[in-house]
């Protein structure tokens, strides 16, 4: 129990010090997850945007593809992605493996579908809502997927949150493509797992602390942006 407590007691030091292991390895993991988001962004706000506004043979099972590769293994896509960096594989003259850039490649990979799916539903709504008004002054549907995404920024800005807290608690495909390198490829997730192990708990727990706060903070970001939501749609 007094080594439990003594832990604790290292952690909160840590934190309050700003320990430099400390914030290297949450600096790492904020840079990774958020670059991913944004590639994530940069594919799924539109993709979603496209499946809800256009009608094409094949749309029903793009959507159910979406949908269901929202709970897609995050072991499996490290895997997939580890085949594709590897030497052998088609990008390995590249020589991305056990870097950064993997990593965020592989939660990037994780995050696109959620963004989509959500964006897909947010933007379907509201063009079931203004469908008959686009029509009329005849906006085509690109135009329309330009449109119905910036009247839905601040529902999407909670689809990219929600994307952001699973890409920065993600461990199993981030382990697998970046190896967990100190000082290289060694984010929250992946040193807890370790600190574990080796029994360090102290550096465990400041992580741990850390990433729970970062989770408190992205819900309570997600609050406000409905809350506002809400109060704009009253007035």
């Amino acid at each position: 129990m007094q080594d439990f407590a003594a832990a604790f007691g290292l952690a909160f030091r840590l934190i309050a010090t700003a320990d430099a292991g400390l914030v290297e390895i949450v600096l790492l993991s904020l840079r990774v997850s958020l670059s991913a988001v944004a590639i994530a962004a940069l594919v799924g706000l539109p993709l979603g945007a496209v499946l809800a506004v256009t009608r094409f043979p094949g749309r029903g099972a793009l959507i159910v593809l979406v949908n269901a590769l929202m709970g897609l293994p995050p072991v499996v896509v490290g895997l997939l992605v580890y085949l594709l960096l590897s030497r052998a594989g088609p990008l390995g003259v590249l020589e991305l493996l056990y870097t950064p850039t993997a990593m965020t490649i592989a939660q990037a990979v994780l995050v696109t579908p959620i963004i989509a799916a959500l964006t897909r539903q947010v933007v379907d709504d509201l063009h079931r809502e203004y469908d008959e008004q686009l029509r009329s002054l005849g906006v085509g549907w690109y135009d329309a997927v330009g449109t119905l995404l910036w009247d839905a920024r601040a529902s999407l800005a909670t689809a990219m949150l929600a994307g952001f807290g699973r890409a920065i608690a993600e461990v199993g495909a981030v382990i697998i493509v970046g190896g967990n390198i100190a000082h290289v490829t060694r984010v929250m997730t992946t040193a807890i797992a370790l600190e574990t192990s080796k029994g360090d708990l102290a550096l465990a727990l400041a992580l741990g602390f850390i990433l729970i706060l970062l989770a408190v903070g992205v819900n309570a970001l997600v609050m406000a942006l409905r809350d506002h939501r809400l109060e704009a749609a009253r007035a």
